[in-house]
């Protein structure tokens, strides 16, 4: 009901398009989409690159098909810098976030840098453009 799904009863052409903030709630605190964000988070670390800006574009387009603009690497830059900054001071909190969902963690990553990329990638995921994409 929170993602506006039609009834299985029916045959629908196209389901209505729409979002709410119950579905950014969803998205943002649900195990699976958690899961996913460390699972994309661990990529971005392992895959995306050396440094954050190119961590954070590689999961960009992953998501969304397209690089992102310099403002929008910023955001999420100065958010990066924001979680880490907490998940360094509060390393159990890191603990705990990383271990939420069935997918082994990978233990080769520190426990905060991960937390920050996977609130990063929570952020990327839920955007609306990769949420809605038409």
């Amino acid at each position: 009901m929170v993602w506006d799904m039609p009834s299985r009863e029916y045959c629908i052409f196209k389901r209505s398009r729409t979002d709410t903030p119950l579905q950014a709630l969803d998205a943002m605190n649900d195990e699976t989409y958690v899961e996913a964000s460390r699972v994309l988070a661990e990529k971005m670390v392992k895959d995306g690159g050396n440094d954050p800006a190119q961590r954070i574009a590689y999961a960009f387009r992953k998501a969304t098909c397209r690089p992102p603009t310099e403002s929008e690497t910023k955001i999420l830059e100065n958010e990066l810098s924001s979680q880490l900054a907490h998940y360094q001071k509060d390393p159990a909190a890191a603990a705990k976030l990383i271990a939420i969902g069935a997918t082994p963690v990978d233990k080769t990553i520190a426990a905060p840098e991960l937390a920050a990329y996977t609130m990063t990638a929570s952020t990327i995921l839920n955007l609306d453009e990769v949420i809605t994409k038409t």
